[in-house]
C-alpha cells in the first residue's frame, strides 16, 4: 500500500464522469486532476452544472468515476468511509431523537460495539459531548431538531461528522439555506473547529466572499458539460482571518476579484 503523503493526502487522478440519462450519456467532468494536501481547506467555486458536487460525491465515495482513480490518506476511494465525512445542505437529522442522540448514532456506529475500536458507551457518551461542545451547543444536547434554529440544525450535523474524527470532511454548500447574519456567524465559527480540529476539508460553495474566507485554495470549475478545473487561486492571507478586517484587506479584495473575473468570463462564454 502506498504510504499517505501530507502534500497528496487527497489524490484525483485523470477523473471522468458520464452520467447515463433517457437523453443519452451526459459527460458531467473530463481529466480532473488535483492534489489535496492534509490539513488544508479547499472549496469549490463555479456555475451551477459545473459539476461541484460530483466531485464532492466521487471524493465521499457516493459515486465511481467513469475513468481515473482517487486516494485518500494513500488508498485508493472505493466507497463510503468513516475517514470522510459529509455535511449536506440539508442537516438530514432524524426528527424523533435529541441532538445528542443523533450524534451519539453515528458515534456509536463508528466506534462502538463491531468496529475495530469497540469502546464503551460511557467512552461513546464522551466523544459526544466533545463533538457537540466543540460546535457550542451543549446547551441544546437535549433538545429535538423542531426545537431549534435551522444555523443549530447545521451545527448539530457539523458536530456529528466530526464526531467520527474523519481524516477529510466534505461540505456541500452547508450553509445556502441560511440566511446572511446566520451563515456568517457559522463561517466563523467553522473557522475556529477546523484550527481545532486540523482535518483536510473540500467545500461545495457558490458564494465567492465565503470562498476566500475560509480557503487555502480555491478551486475554479469550467462550465458543464465535460467541465474540469479552469484555475487553482492560492489565498495568501494569514489565519486566524477576522472578515471586518478582511473587507479593506487589498490582498483580499484582489483575491475576491479573481474569482469574480473567472466567473464572469464563463458566464460570458456560456451565454454566447
Amino acid at each position: 500500500m502506498e504510504k499517505a503523503n501530507a502534500e497528496r493526502y487527497v489524490q484525483l487522478e485523470n477523473v471522468d464522469m458520464t452520467f447515463t440519462t433517457k437523453k443519452g450519456t451526459f459527460n458531467a467532468l473530463s481529466n480532473i486532476n488535483l492534489n489535496i494536501k492534509e490539513g488544508e481547506f479547499i472549496s469549490i467555486i463555479g456555475h451551477s452544472g459545473c459539476g461541484k458536487s460530483t466531485v464532492l460525491n466521487l471524493i465521499a465515495g457516493l459515486l465511481e468515476p467513469t475513468e481515473g482513480l482517487l486516494f485518500c490518506a494513500g488508498r485508493e476511494i472505493a466507497g463510503p468511509g468513516p475517514e470522510r465525512a459529509v455535511v449536506f445542505q440539508n442537516h438530514s437529522l432524524l426528527p424523533w431523537l435529541t441532538c445528542f442522540e443523533n450524534v451519539y448514532l453515528a458515534v456509536e456506529r463508528v466506534f462502538g460495539s463491531g468496529s475495530e475500536v469497540n469502546e464503551t458507551k460511557a467512552q461513546l457518551e464522551a466523544r459526544t459531548h466533545a463533538a457537540i461542545a466543540l460546535v457550542g451547543l451543549t446547551h441544546s444536547s437535549e433538545k429535538r431538531p423542531n426545537e431549534i434554529s435551522g444555523g443549530m440544525k447545521q451545527r448539530v450535523g457539523i458536530a456529528r461528522a466530526l464526531a467520527m474524527e474523519p481524516k477529510v470532511l466534505l461540505l456541500d454548500e452547508p450553509f445556502g439555506a441560511l440566511d446572511a447574519l446566520t451563515r456568517a456567524n457559522l463561517q466563523d465559527e467553522l473557522m475556529k473547529i477546523m484550527a481545532k480540529s486540523g482535518c483536510t476539508a473540500v467545500m461545495v460553495t457558490h458564494d465567492v466572499d465565503e470562498a476566500i474566507l475560509l480557503s487555502d485554495r480555491v478551486v475554479m470549475m469550467t462550465n458543464g458539460p465535460s467541465a474540469t478545473i479552469g484555475e487553482i487561486l492560492e489565498v495568501n492571507l494569514a489565519r486566524p482571518r477576522e472578515r471586518l478586517a478582511l473587507a479593506e484587506d487589498p490582498v483580499y479584495n484582489h483575491l475576491r476579484s479573481e474569482v469574480l473575473r473567472f466567473l464572469y468570463e464563463r458566464h460570458a462564454k456560456k451565454a454566447a
